[in-house]
């Protein structure tokens, strides 16, 4: 799989953009990062939150106006709940095809989806890949309630159907994307991981999580796709590297001196050919987005790939693995703000590849 991909220092968006209209959105992604475009979210819209978005098909789903939960104890979820894993099972045992199933997208929650898909079908040529993402597994879990206020994750048998829900998902948007004759990549969006190993998941276990990534991975490799985790703030690093991750997604631009600690798990991860995608324009605060320029930002990565570099890694290789994006999304930003994050995006990737 990651042999047909390159990375190429080439640009490439993390998902959620200030605006909301979905056409306008997309014609933005394609001015600045058409080598690898994708679908975009727009947090305007309540239901394409991070944890409403992919709920549908959830077994005790319940979408109120002030809250969206898991209603463990009403008189319909033991059934709900044994129909999701005959409807899991039965896509799994390819009885029923995955497009015909819970596991799809729909058109009232992700609406940005269907605009790319449409808009990808007038492409005289694919693109260099195509991107989509899914809120990842920590996070949703950890986010998503049940009707006491629980976190899903502490509930075993209700994290089973959170990841899985999640890995069909993912599996479903790679089936789709497929059908353009390019790569496609998924990233899985997990800013809860950032909370990893403090007070607030205290009883949450590294093994938990690394078998989390391992299923949602592994359906994306099941159906060719690459998968990335993106981690907007700082994170023990080693879960990310040491996972089966094809992309680490992480902001370079604030947190690259926690990151580059790792030195052994960046080793081993650069030599099974696997790719960062460096954070390097941010975005966390409006005074750093108005201050840097392209040439700020070109010097500030090339300082950085020279860290990475001091490890033993060759810049050829470095460069050939390396993709350049925001830090993170740019959906809570001002459109002004937003508009010059994905320029710079654009600049920095083509001054960048200038040096290949």
């Amino acid at each position: 799989m990651i042999k047909n991909f390159q990375a190429n220092c080439f640009p490439v968006l993390i998902g959620s953009l200030p605006v909301s209209d979905h056409k306008y959105a997309l014609d933005l992604v394609l001015e600045n990062t058409p080598e690898i475009p994708l679908w975009v979210q727009l947090p305007v819209y309540r239901e394409e939150g991070m944890l409403m978005q992919f709920m549908p098909g959830f077994p005790g789903a319940v979408i109120e106006k002030e809250k969206a939960f898991i209603d463990t104890e009403g008189g319909k979820f033991d059934k709900e709940y044994i129909e999701f894993y005959e409807d899991y099972i039965a896509v799994i045992e390819k009885k029923i095809d995955l497009n015909d199933s819970r596991f799809v997208l729909r058109k009232d929650t992700a609406r940005g989806f269907f605009e790319f898909m449409g808009r990808l079908k007038t492409f005289s040529d694919a693109p260099v890949a195509v991107k989509g993402q899914i809120t990842g597994p920590i996070t949703f879990c950890t986010g998503l309630t049940d009707q006491d206020n629980k976190a899903i994750f502490y509930d075993e048998r209700i994290r089973d159907a959170g990841i899985k829900l999640l890995a069909l998902k993912a599996r479903w948007q790679v089936k789709q994307l497929s059908r353009f004759g390019c790569p496609v990549i998924v990233f899985f969006d997990e800013p809860a991981l950032t909370a990893f190993g403090s007070s607030a998941f205290i009883s949450i276990s590294r093994e938990e999580v690394e078998k989390s990534f391992e299923e949602v991975i592994d359906a994306v490799h099941q159906e060719g796709g690459l998968a990335g985790i993106h981690v907007c703030a700082n994170a023990d690093w080693s879960l990310v590297l040491d996972s089966p991750t094809d992309i680490v997604s992480f902001d370079a631009y604030s947190f690259f001196d926690r990151f580059i600690l790792y030195e052994d798990q960046i080793r081993n991860f650069m030599a099974s050919d696997r790719i960062l995608a460096m954070g390097i324009i941010p975005t966390l605060k409006k005074e750093d987005i108005e201050k840097e320029t392209t040439d700020s930002l070109t010097a500030n990565l090339e300082d950085k790939v020279k860290k990475i570099e001091d490890l033993g890694i060759k810049k050829s290789k470095i460069f050939s693995q390396l993709l350049i994006t925001p830090s993170c999304g740019t959906g809570s930003l001002s459109l002004d703000h937003a508009t010059k994050v994905l320029e710079l995006t654009r600049k920095v990737s083509a001054k960048f590849r200038n040096k290949l």
